[in-house]
């Protein structure tokens, strides 16, 4: 899993602040120092890769030098397993947060998508370009918080997931002026060779991309898988498309 900067400092500013002893305080500044002034990494421009090693002791040691070999190649630096745990912890804690961000006035949410290798870069800049213009447009007062990571790998691609949200203040209808950037995000999404989604679906909020993604044939097929297996339109009735325009009759 890679996450792009501002991800790493969020990462890093959720690291528990526990009664630290003086070593472990004085350890903190020296591996700092280490990193900024001796490596010259620059906190506001450094990102950060987590992997998980599977295998046996051997495989998992093989792996790690192998990695480790590859990062130095091209100026990188092997942070330890604690740096890699406290990435990934933001991933369990992001919808607190996000819940907690309301009672503030901060409006957050992610959205994620699947794009080839040769798109990615292109993807990430232009979605995260496209949302900060886009909240300028609609009377955002402060700049967007908006990030990035990979979360999966493919041979033909990967996974990307965004987060993103806005301080509402002044704004009469935050939720419609949200929803209506993360749809102008979709849009760049497809325009850059994006997927509607990954692992989340397109259920009713996207499913009017669908005809942007999906052939005629292709949504005539799913009407007619429909008609087959749930002529009533019990289930997930509204989603994916709209189905001979009946509601349900559950």
């Amino acid at each position: 899993e890679y996450g792009d900067n501002e991800q790493f400092k969020f990462g890093q500013v959720l690291k528990p602040e526990g009664a630290a002893s003086w070593w472990d305080t004085m350890a903190e500044w020296a591996k700092k120092f280490y990193v900024t002034r001796i490596k010259g990494f620059d906190v506001d421009r450094m990102c950060a890769a987590t992997l998980c090693l599977e295998g046996t002791a051997a495989d998992c040691e093989r792996q790690l030098a192998q990695i480790n070999a590859i990062a130095a190649r091209f100026g990188g630096l092997a942070a330890g397993a604690e740096n890699g745990i406290r990435g990934y912890f933001l991933t369990y804690v992001i919808a607190y947060i996000r819940d907690f961000g309301l009672q503030y006035s901060f409006i957050a949410e992610s959205f994620e998508t699947s794009v080839p290798w040769s798109r990615v870069d292109q993807l990430c800049r232009n979605v995260k370009r496209v949302v900060a213009d886009r909240c300028a447009a609609n009377g955002v007062v402060r700049a967007p918080f908006v990030s990035c990571r990979v979360t999966q790998l493919y041979d033909a691609g990967v996974a990307v997931y965004f987060y993103y949200g806005f301080l509402t203040t002044g704004l009469d209808d935050p939720v419609a002026v949200f929803s209506l950037i993360e749809d102008d995000a979709r849009e760049e999404i497809l325009a850059c060779g994006g997927s509607i989604s990954h692992h989340h679906g397109v259920g009713k909020l996207r499913k009017r991309f669908m005809r942007d993604t999906i052939t005629p044939a292709g949504l005539q097929l799913i009407a007619g898988l429909k008609r087959a297996v749930d002529p009533k339109n019990i289930m997930g009735a509204g989603n994916l498309i709209d189905f001979d325009g009946a509601a349900s009759r559950l």
